[in-house]
């Protein structure tokens, strides 16, 4: 079974979601959806009430909706209750939203539009830069951050091969956040005061290059160095995040102050169209 995860985008809320190309279905993070369908502050009680309440319900859920591996907001991979599109249905019966129906509309269109882009690829990429240009997001930042996105799956590739695993893969980007910024990446969100949100999305286009620099320099010594061994790996990482430790650093004396910005997404795009006016 080959899945892939994928944050969507419905409403300007953020839902996880795992794509089964053998089944050809989407599985969604089922407290996601409770969040996005009734604007809990805590959806996972929200959603631990409605089993309750609602005893066929919580057997529908216990027998039929998995626990699939998907990120947490630390990075992680953890197993999460999540249900496919058919099931999803079923759970939003018992969700009184006015959401209920766009949101059913949602799902169905993401399941026509995962197929169109498996037949063209270049489709995965439009979709996201729509995504980013509805959030606000500049074109100078959107550009860099589909670089970024390559750049970070052409590194956790290069750690598939070199055996690396699981937790690893967090342990070993927390190394090379940690080497050029100072911190590591749950601080890093903290320092931004993010929750759930992605670091990477609430990042300038500094601090983007900086990341990107860092990771494709870990990926050049891997790949010329193959290391096999966890302790070569991170000795690798933080090789990596030196280099643009070093990058950092010569900016900063140019500049006189920190490059690395407190600023978070909904800081700069309320009211605002462009990521580089914090730069």
């Amino acid at each position: 079974m080959t899945k892939s995860n994928q944050i969507q985008v419905f409403d300007d809320r953020k839902v996880r979601t795992v794509w089964d190309s053998e089944t050809e279905e989407w599985y969604f993070s089922v407290v996601d959806v409770v969040g996005v369908l009734t604007d809990s502050a805590n959806p996972t009680d929200y959603l631990k009430k409605m089993r309750k309440r609602d005893v066929l319900l919580g057997e529908y859920i216990g027998t039929n909706c998995p626990q699939v591996l998907m990120q947490t907001e630390n990075g992680h991979n953890r197993k999460t209750l999540a249900a496919t599109r058919e099931q999803m249905f079923r759970i939003i019966q018992s969700i009184p939203s006015p959401k209920a129906e766009p949101f059913k509309q949602w799902m169905a269109q993401l399941a026509s539009t995962r197929l169109d882009q498996m037949q063209d690829p270049e489709l995965s990429i439009e979709q996201a830069v729509t995504d980013y240009r509805r959030l606000g997001y500049s074109e100078q930042w959107i550009n860099q951050r589909l670089r970024g996105i390559e750049i970070r799956k052409m590194l956790t590739d290069e750690w598939k091969r070199g055996g690396v695993k699981d937790q690893q893969y967090a342990f070993l980007t927390d190394i090379i956040t940690k080497q050029w910024s100072g911190m590591k990446t749950r601080e890093y969100k903290d320092f931004k005061g993010l929750h759930k949100e992605s670091l990477r999305d609430n990042m300038t286009n500094v601090e983007l290059a900086l990341n990107m620099l860092a990771e494709a320099s870990a990926t050049e010594i891997s790949q010329q160095e193959n290391p096999n061994r966890m302790s070569e790996h991170v000795d690798v990482a933080m090789r990596g995040g030196n280099v643009a430790k070093a990058a950092r650093t010569e900016l900063e004396q140019n500049l006189g102050r920190s490059v690395i910005s407190s600023y978070k997404a909904s800081d700069y795009l309320e009211g605002a169209n462009s990521i580089e006016k914090i730069d």
